[in-house]
């Protein structure tokens, strides 16, 4: 069984908190959440204090006053076990031409995609993620990128398209394990799409 620290350990308050630990107490608060301890708006609240949180101390504050159950630790079972360590981003080019990530592939924290007379594709249903939360920046020039969410995660929108589209839509019913993919960016003369789709079955 994984060695979970407690929420309420008073000897753990100090040390520094690893990117392991902090998926730990997300996966806690997607439980909270899902059992009705937690509203939706509660639950993003936390998880974005969950991510800016430097010491073991400021990640019990989130959790102390929620039940959970230490015999079924909670794990996030889209987010792969991955070294804690960050690595650069990812740069994603297409010129005239076309790129495109599939199968198998590491999602980085940050991926940067630019296309130019181009398009691209990212198809994260088979994909491994590095953190919780992932985030893909895109610019679009008479170009083109579609994103294939998987079932069940939640996705941020946050791009603008000038005189073209950015529109990119997760699952109506999210899963609160799965990790948050915010997808940023401007498609001028271009559009950005994306939409869910079921995991390939192994």
């Amino acid at each position: 069984m994984e060695n979970r620290p407690s929420p309420r350990d008073p000897q753990l308050s100090h040390l520094r908190a690893s990117d392991s630990n902090r998926e730990q107490i997300a996966a806690v608060l997607g439980e909270a959440m899902s059992t009705g301890q937690l509203s939706h708006e509660e639950y993003s609240e936390r998880l974005d204090k969950v991510y800016q949180a430097k010491t073991m101390g400021e990640l019990q504050l989130l959790t102390h006053d929620l039940q959970t159950d230490q015999r079924h630790p909670v794990t996030a079972n889209v987010v792969s076990n991955l070294p804690a360590t960050e690595s650069a981003p990812e740069n994603v080019i297409a010129v005239f031409g076309g790129s495109e990530r599939k199968g198998r592939w590491r999602v980085r924290r940050q991926t940067t995609g630019f296309a130019l007379f181009g398009g691209m594709r990212f198809d994260l249903t088979d994909a491994e993620f590095e953190a919780r939360e992932v985030e893909i920046k895109i610019t679009a020039i008479f170009g083109g990128a579609e994103i294939i969410v998987p079932e069940g995660m939640e996705v941020r929108s946050e791009g603008v398209g000038i005189f073209g589209g950015f529109d990119v839509h997760g699952s109506a019913d999210v899963d609160p394990s799965a990790p948050v993919l915010v997808v940023k960016g401007l498609a001028l003369f271009g559009g950005v799409s994306g939409k869910p789709r079921h995991r390939h079955k192994r």
